[in-house]
């Protein structure tokens, strides 16, 4: 069953593009732009067909009720960590809900993620992870349940919150500690050095792997960037607020999704912003 399930995930292409909309489990305002009507945004996003769409246990049903054959695949968002606001609290920690893997084959899944999360001196949230991974592997193989690691570097909170650490000497040896645990997915940071990203997908030894998208930037970049890491080797991108925040969040998908899967330039897929 779990190669179902990564069949559909990843299109004939070989590739996927994951939007994600579970910037909610994390209890940020600052997340919450262009998702605060849930149904709206899931549907419009649905509308331009993604190959998936990532969504906490709470709204996952929102996608799940939509008609039809077509509807993108869910990627079921399995953790909780209190790391994104500013200042951070006193104690950290990354929960995983209860049953992960169970509420996954209830709501359909096509897969599962959840975080490896490497904070500056927080060597008690990464513990918490790595056994979070641990946990949901053994789970993951009895019930044929694609799992997605998603290794996160992050700097010091004190330069300005939430903050990815695109040191490339960084995101290497958590992105090896993803595969070495098993994922069956690898959903990583874009390195600070865009041109050096084959070397992250090398690391992953064979696992495919996702690139995460991160702040908002403008047009010309992320379909530049997206552009670039295909190039070097990315299985696809999971993208969320560069979708969902955008005035054109279906024009944009359907952008992204033409690099993804046509091997499309940023030009040329610019025009579906038109």
């Amino acid at each position: 069953m779990k190669t179902a399930r990564l069949n559909r995930l990843f299109a004939p292409s070989g590739n996927c593009f994951d939007v994600a909309i579970d910037h909610g489990m994390f209890n940020e305002g600052s997340f919450l732009g262009g998702i605060e009507d849930m149904t709206k945004s899931i549907q419009t996003v649905a509308a331009a067909a993604p190959d998936a769409i990532q969504l906490p246990p709470g709204t996952a049903k929102i996608l799940q009720a939509i008609p039809g054959k077509n509807r993108p695949a869910l990627v079921l968002r399995t953790d909780i960590a209190n790391v994104y606001g500013t200042p951070l609290p006193r104690s950290l920690y990354s929960e995983v809900i209860d049953r992960p893997v169970e509420q996954g084959l209830v709501l359909d899944a096509a897969c599962v993620v959840v975080n490896l999360l490497l904070l500056p001196d927080q060597p008690e949230l990464y513990r918490d992870c790595v056994r979070n991974v641990n946990a949901l592997k053994r789970e993951c193989e009895i019930m044929g349940m694609p799992l997605m690691v998603e290794p996160l570097v992050m700097q010091d909170n004190s330069k300005g919150g939430y903050m990815v650490d695109g040191d490339i000497t960084k995101i290497l040896p958590l992105v090896r500690q993803a595969a070495e645990l098993g994922a069956d997915i690898i959903k990583a940071d874009p390195c600070t050095n865009v041109s050096e990203y084959h070397r992250v997908i090398e690391i992953a030894q064979g696992v495919p792997v996702l690139v995460r998208g991160g702040g908002r930037v403008s047009d010309a970049e992320i379909l530049s960037r997206t552009q670039e890491l295909m190039q070097q080797g990315a299985r696809g991108i999971v993208y969320g607020r560069n979708v969902v925040q955008h005035a054109n969040p279906g024009g944009m998908t359907r952008a992204l999704m033409a690099i993804v899967h046509d091997k499309a330039s940023a030009a040329d897929a610019a025009k579906h912003l038109a």
